[in-house]
């Protein structure tokens, strides 16, 4: 929906004074609620008049887009441009162009949305995509109106109007990045929080959330940097193309790809990657579409042809105008000049309305995910802000009741508002979601778009391809069941190594085909190619195929006419689906038991194709082209059936029995043909065994009909048309990418949550669309895909959602915890503050580092069960039974933080020590003479002149904190979706630490302990000796050294022995107690060492 406005200069000098007035408050706001700017300065006009127009989606998110509209000044072209209104700027009477320029301002009007360009159509009254030629253009209208070339100074004119033909993905800037993730709500209210935080000198939690959020936001940066940097890389060599066109009186010119416009004559040369889509006006070419079907195929494509109705040109191709068209980012691989010169195409499509450019585009601005868990979130984050105003309310009340200052009830009350609300919790959801993406990377999952990894948590449907991805790529050949007077003969296998013998059936099978010989290798659809191998065929000439029928899906045959070297005689081949086929066929060739042996092979889940012949009654070569497709395919021999099968890959079956098991659906979507995808559902156990199959072939509507649907039961069984497509379609075949990407979008709006595995280019829209995209492939796809997988099988797939159904389960668990600690704190602070008290900072620090931040940062660290649960974890966080928790919770800490609030009030030795400290410090002394006025107390004060002193804040603290501990271990939850909680070591650790420590602070008489634990510990002289025994220390000092050489020394002392100094044989004397080894020669060390074994004094 378009909406238009005019800016009015008052109210946008009003919105400016207003945004200096209020800090920048109100662009913040704007910046959230675009729509909210345009309704602040400007007021709604037509379309025609508006110089801001905004755009409203019509999906369930009506999310809002401003755009500016921008005039384009013909005038600024260096070329003399007629101003008369009855003469057309361009040739084409279809183009918008000539209805989008005022004449004699020569203007037009236009805005940019998501790439594409729109101008404002002045007859129609309505913007008008630009950048590609009308399809309402006729065949006659392409050949005669652009067949010569556009003029320069209408491809001059189309330039400044459509753009350049260049597909540019702009490297987000990093500062860019962080402005975009700091100005998330979430964030400016954090940093108010810790604002305010670190003004009461709450320092350390301030800054140990600061660094947190930090870490969080530079990752995000990061990955999105990345997957920017990747796109731009992607495309980045589609705009350097260098190529030749026809320009209208002056012949070839060559130019940059960026510089074609739509009617602009292509010159196909050669091998080329295509930079535009263009429709084919003279000679063939072959072309690689793998960016479009992810197969590796050579396609043939023929030119459109030459008739001279008024039809619409891709209308008038009712069997697939797709056979006319180059589309941008595939590769010419061959050209086939006609007669009449080189091989040309007239540009269709431009930039970012080409195929590749709808394909970037699809990444770069994906649906967005309705996720209920970040709705819930932030409805609940609203309740909580809520709450925290009803404090902000209560501490005003209060603080100005008892007399406090304004400056006081001013911090006191906003201090009660940021409790309610905690600023960890973006940090603490990153962190689970990042333990995640390490266990994800450990299974060689890679993730770029980690918020996504909660999300798998959620599917309960999987779309896979098939090719790659299902199976290894192509079919196999089987055998054949060739025929002999109306019979089918014995089976001829190919695994038995035995060749085909020479025969029609050989024959078909060497010629009936599109394969190429480019580069000295045969090349073209696997099929084909596994085909002809199979005949042992070297690409010889003794085939030569003059005439060719293509294959169609929906004719389901092809035909070529042949003449083998050396004959007179011409040939056709025909092959095609074997029921298709066998109608085409004399009756008498057919054998009878003909579909009971094609049934024993397709429920075996082979594929089958069946092969005819015929001799053509021709002399002449030149009849051969004037021959019909219906002259060739009739009368022809039945030779038998080729047999082949798609073998899987072998992880692929117990991968989708588990996933089934799991209760989670899975379905095929290929752009392969049908009965190849049947087989290999029914092989890979996709369709249960004993299961009917429904063939439903949908064909969109045309000039003269309407849309329709076909039901056709693929078995000789009865039975009615499903309820739904969607709900009960298992294989979804002869898709093109675009079809892929809005199955997937269907699928969502009946509320599944779609995963999508595939690993070529032509899945990259489903798997951007998708819940959770996950590419096997490293190419295109990768960049699309939120998630990659380096193994190339399906085993990623119950993995991802394993981790998914973990995350999801610790991100709960961890948003409960937060809540309820919030909670826990607003209850207690509250009540404090009815004394006009607050929990010291150390408390606070207790609770919020000690046990919150450490909670957040290991709960999530729990693995992934290793079996999925026949069921989903809860998705909302609105849903009954979290809210009842939430909800039972908050009254059961209620309840026991009031009760021990008034109990402590009941008490006989209770005092309110905030008003009578000095009496209170007096009575302490009298009666405790012992007790230092430095001795800690156990509240958050000390028994110093000027500290606070707290009775309540003694009680309500270790209450407090328990309950924070008993909190986080209910909601660390492990089976079904998470190991159970003790394999979770550190959280397990932290909690008991927490635990014993806080009631060790309740309990504890700090100088006893001190006194004990030195008694026990510190001065225990002989547990020291022990400890120093056990553990092999023992003194350095010289004198304790010859002490212990000396007990071991069984000849100490000497008795009955006189000892000499010059009694050794060398005659000198070595003190080695007193000189080192650096400071005496080798021989004499050696020496020295003989005299040391010998006397006692020596060594001494």
């Amino acid at each position: 929906e378009v909406f238009g406005y005019q800016t009015q200069k008052l109210r946008r000098v009003l919105f400016l004074v207003t945004s200096v007035l209020t800090c920048g408050v109100l662009p913040l706001l704007f910046y959230w609620k675009p729509q909210w700017r345009v309704w602040a300065y400007c007021i709604p006009c037509s379309l025609q008049e508006a110089d801001t127009v905004l755009l409203r989606t019509t999906d369930e998110f009506q999310r809002y887009m401003r755009k500016k509209v921008i005039c384009l000044y013909l005038s600024t072209l260096k070329i003399p441009i007629s101003k008369n209104s009855e003469e057309p700027l361009v040739a084409d009477c279809h183009s918008v162009i000539n209805k989008a320029v005022l004449k004699p301002e020569l203007k037009l009007r236009c805005i940019q949305v998501q790439k594409i360009r729109y101008v404002w159509n002045n007859s129609e009254k309505k913007f008008q995509k630009v950048g590609l030629l009308e399809d309402s253009n006729s065949c006659y209208d392409i050949h005669h109106t652009f067949g010569l070339g556009l003029t320069t100074e209408e491809q001059e004119i189309r330039r400044l109007v459509c753009g350049p033909n260049a597909i540019e993905v702009e490297i987000q800037p990093i500062w860019k990045l962080l402005v975009k993730q700091v100005l998330n709500p979430f964030y400016v209210f954090q940093v108010f929080t810790l604002t305010l935080w670190l003004c009461q000198g709450y320092i350390e939690y301030s800054v140990a959330i600061i660094i947190l959020s930090v870490l969080s936001i530079a990752l995000s940066v990061y990955d999105l940097r990345q997957q920017s940097v990747k796109l731009h890389n992607l495309v980045e060599d589609h705009n350097k193309v260098q190529v030749k066109i026809t320009v209208k009186g002056k012949g070839l010119q060559e130019l940059e790809s960026r510089l074609l416009v739509p009617g602009d004559v292509l010159i196909l040369p050669g091998k080329l990657s295509l930079p535009c889509d263009a429709v084919l006006l003279d000679g063939s070419c072959v072309v690689n579409e793998g960016m479009l079907t992810g197969e590796s195929i050579p396609v043939t494509k023929t030119p459109l042809p030459h008739v001279e109705n008024t039809t619409a040109w891709k209308s008038h191709s009712l069997e697939d105008y797709r056979k006319h068209v180059l589309f941008c980012g595939t590769e010419v691989i061959q050209v086939k000049p006609s007669g009449q010169g080189p091989v040309r195409a007239v540009v269709l499509q431009t930039g970012y309305n080409t195929a590749k450019g709808d394909l970037v585009r699809s990444i770069l601005y994906p649906r967005p995910l309705n996720f209920k868990l970040y709705n819930d979130a932030f409805k609940f984050i609203v309740s909580l802000a809520f709450l925290g105003i009803m404090g902000f309310f209560y501490a005003l009340g209060v603080f100005l009741y008892r007399g406090a200052s304004p400056q006081d009830t001013m911090a006191m009350a906003l201090l009660l508002l940021t409790v309610a609300v905690p600023p960890v919790l973006p940090a603490a959801l990153t962190t689970g979601i990042v333990y995640a993406q390490r266990r994800l990377k450990k299974k060689r999952i890679f993730c770029i778009s980690p918020q996504r990894i909660n999300m798998c948590g959620q599917i309960n449907l999987v779309c896979f391809d098939k090719t790659g991805t299902l199976t290894e790529d192509g079919l196999d050949l089987w055998g054949t069941v060739p025929t002999a007077a109306n019979c089918f003969q014995e089976v001829h296998s190919f695994t038995s190594g035995k060749a085909l013998p020479w025969g029609p059936q050989c024959a078909a099978m060497a010629s009936c085909h599109s394969l190429i010989l480019l580069d000295g290798t045969i090349q073209g659809d696997p099929l084909d190619l596994k085909m002809f191998e199979g005949t042992a065929w070297s690409p010889v000439e003794a085939i030569i195929v003059l005439r060719q029928f293509p294959f169609s899906s929906s004719l389901q045959r092809m035909s070529v006419v042949a003449q083998l070297v050396g004959e007179d005689q011409f040939h056709v081949y025909m092959k095609g689906a074997p029921e298709m086929l066998a109608q085409f066929c004399r009756p008498e060739t057919v054998p009878k038991n003909f579909p009971k042996e094609l049934r024993n092979y397709t429920v075996q889940g082979f594929r089958v194709i069946a092969l005819a012949h015929k001799v053509l009654k021709m002399e002449k070569l030149s009849e051969v082209e004037s021959l019909t497709r219906e002259h060739v395919e009739s009368e022809l021999t039945f030779l038998g059936l080729l047999i082949m099968e798609n073998r899987l890959k072998k992880e692929t079956k117990p991968v989708l029995k588990e996933l089934s098991e799991a209760r989670i659906r899975t379905v095929m979507i290929t752009g392969d043909n049908l009965q190849t995808a049947i087989t290999v559902a029914k092989n890979s156990e996709m369709i249960p065994r004993g299961s009917q199959v429904i063939l439903v072939e949908a064909n969109e509507p045309e000039e003269f009909a309407p849309a329709s649907v076909t039901w056709q039961l693929v078995e000789n069984q009865e039975n009615g048309p499903g309820k739904n497509i969607l709900v009960n379609g298992t294989i979804f075949a002869r898709m093109s990418p675009g079809q892929k990407s809005s199955l997937v979008e269907e699928f969502q709006k009946l509320n599944y949550y779609v995963g999508m595995c595939g690993d070529g280019a032509n899945d990259c829209g489903a798997l951007k669309m998708a819940h959770a995209g996950i590419s096997l492939s490293e190419q295109e796809a990768s960049v699309a895909s939120p998630f990659t997988s380096k193994t190339t099988n399906i085993e990623c797939v119950p993995h991802l959602i394993k981790e998914g159904r973990a995350a999801l389960v610790s991100s709960f668990g961890v948003f409960k915890y937060l809540t309820m600690y919030g909670i826990i704190q607003f209850i207690g602070t509250s009540l404090l503050y009815w004394q006009l008290q607050l929990f010291g900072n150390y408390q606070y620090l207790m609770q919020d580092v000690a046990i919150t931040l450490m909670v957040c940062l290991t709960m999530s660290a729990t693995h992934a069960y290793p079996k999925l649960a026949p069921y989903r974890p809860s998705g909302q966080l609105l849903s009954p039974p979290l809210l009842l928790s939430v909800v039972l919770n908050t009254c059961f800490n209620c309840i026991v933080q009031v009760c021990a609030f008034l109990l402590l009030k009941q008490q006989p030795w209770y005092c309110e020590v905030y008003r009578y400290s000095k009496c209170f410090l007096d009575s302490q002394s009298n009666f405790s003479t012992n007790v230092s006025l430095s001795r800690n107390w156990t509240g958050n004060g000390a028994l110093i002149p000027g500290s606070v002193l707290s009775f309540e804040s003694t009680t309500l603290w270790p209450i407090t904190t328990i309950n924070c501990i008993t909190t986080a271990f209910i909601f660390s939850k492990g089976k079904p979706f998470r190991k159970p909680i003790y394999t979770n070591y550190i959280f397990s650790f932290l909690l008991a630490s927490a635990l014993g420590l806080t009631i060790f602070l309740q309990f504890s008489d700090f100088p006893d302990i001190y006194r004990g634990m030195e008694d026990a510990i510190l001065q225990n002289r002989a547990l020291w000796l022990l400890i120093k025994k056990e553990l092999g220390i023992y003194s350095k000092s010289q004198y304790r050294i010859w002490q212990r050489k000396l007990a071991k020394d069984p000849s100490w002392p000497p008795t009955n022995r006189t000892d000499y100094s010059g009694d050794g044989r060398n005659g000198f004397y070595i003190n080695q107690g007193y000189e080192s080894s650096e400071q005496i020669p080798k021989e004499k060390l050696n020496s020295g060492g003989q005299t040391t074994e010998q006397h006692f004094w020596t060594r001494l």
